[in-house]
């Protein structure tokens, strides 16, 4: 799919960005996505602990 694009095909894309956004709100933009991914990656992980630990304390039906 990207074996079209070459080096400056990334160039006028990185430009189109910064006329649209404007040079000062693109590392506020990259900080808040990496804050929101590392919430993610976190939310993840605590969800993956979970579902390993069995429930301690309670006795199934018999």
């Amino acid at each position: 799919m990207l074996r079209g694009l070459e080096g400056w095909h990334f160039i006028i894309l990185a430009l189109v960005f910064v006329v649209m956004f404007g040079a000062k709100k693109l590392p506020d933009s990259a900080r808040s996505l990496a804050k929101s991914l590392k919430i993610f990656k976190s939310e993840l992980k605590d969800g993956e602990v979970k579902k390993e630990k069995p429930d301690s304390g309670t006795k199934p039906a018999e």
